[in-house]
């Protein structure tokens, strides 16, 4: 029988009661003070090129940021982090912010941060679903297999050619890129080492990745990954990550290691920020190596009112 080997004594217990409100909220995660000026202009220092890709036959506007002192010529290969929602006007500046921040004070080793901007958001980060209301919050929808290979066919080797990169891979993204990130653990596992998916919209298709989650987890490949997961204030969210936080605890092969944090003071729209810095800690800092067998779960938020975009 595989063995799930666990960091906190209170696992067992916080998966049996995932289905009962807590009896207080999970403390509050460290996160790096706010940016300096000095931080964010050299968050500012990204490159940027076109993509023409024949999966999606489109061309793609691709953001890349390495850390001050990293990323050059000389430099050490960086592994490699991917995030749906990459656009100057998404969410790209403030995860390179928090990138900079995390390695200046030695929280985390520097990566090469990759960011994906859109072009048809809810085509790319859904996948198909039976669900009517699904189907109207786009003209397409769906698309989730093709944008997966164009990361994994096209973007992935681009990347590999031009830039010193390791063969260690993660990706973060929140709402439907949490989705998205859900969805390649269960289907492709091995395409990343760390997965961080922050308030993932497990609402698509009737909860149908949560459904079959049981299934998909005891499946996964005995190997090395480092997932965390969290939720913010958000009824159409909150159960379904729970969910899912336990059957990864309770299926998930030796090697794989969830930290599950929920966030019930937060909202749907400060969750990324909130987030991201202990969710980069944790599954790129010192105890966050891939190979790392614990695991930690703070117990299920209680249901609370929050959209899902």
């Amino acid at each position: 029988m595989k063995k799930v080997l666990f960091c906190l004594t209170m696992c067992c217990a916080a998966v049996q009661s995932l289905a009962q409100a807590p009896a207080s909220p999970p403390a509050a995660p460290s996160a790096p003070s706010a940016p300096s000026a000095e931080t964010a202009a050299q968050a500012d220092k990204s490159d940027t090129f076109l993509l023409t890709s024949a999966v999606l036959s489109e061309t793609r506007r691709i953001n890349v940021f390495a850390p001050a002192g990293h990323g050059g010529k000389e430099s050490a290969a960086l592994p490699v982090l991917y995030m749906p929602d990459g656009g100057q006007a998404e969410d790209f500046p403030h995860v390179a912010q928090t990138v900079q921040a995390l390695v200046a004070a030695g929280r985390m080793p520097p990566v090469l941060l990759v960011g994906i901007e859109n072009t048809e958001r809810r085509r790319d980060l859904t996948g198909p679903t039976t669900v009517e209301s699904d189907k109207k919050i786009a003209a397409r929808v769906g698309g989730s297999a093709a944008f997966r290979q164009f990361i994994r066919t096209e973007l992935m080797p681009y990347i590999g050619a031009h830039y010193r990169v390791t063969a260690d891979k993660g990706i973060v993204g929140e709402s439907l890129a949490g989705l998205f990130i859900v969805e390649t653990l269960l289907v492709e596992p091995d395409l990343f080492d760390r997965y961080v998916a922050i308030s993932p919209s497990l609402w698509w298709n009737d909860e149908a990745l949560v459904r079959a989650a049981d299934a998909s987890i005891k499946a996964l490949p005995a190997r090395p990954k480092k997932i965390f997961l969290t939720s913010a204030d958000e009824d159409n969210i909150v159960p379904g990550t729970a969910r899912l936080a336990a059957s990864l605890l309770a299926h998930a092969p030796a090697g794989v290691s969830l930290s599950f944090k929920p966030m019930p003071n937060e909202r749907h729209d400060t969750i990324y920020r909130a987030s991201e810095a202990v969710a980069l800690e944790t599954v790129y800092g010192p105890a966050g190596g891939v190979g790392a067998a614990a695991r930690s779960a703070a117990p299920a938020a209680a249901r609370a009112p929050g959209v899902a975009r």
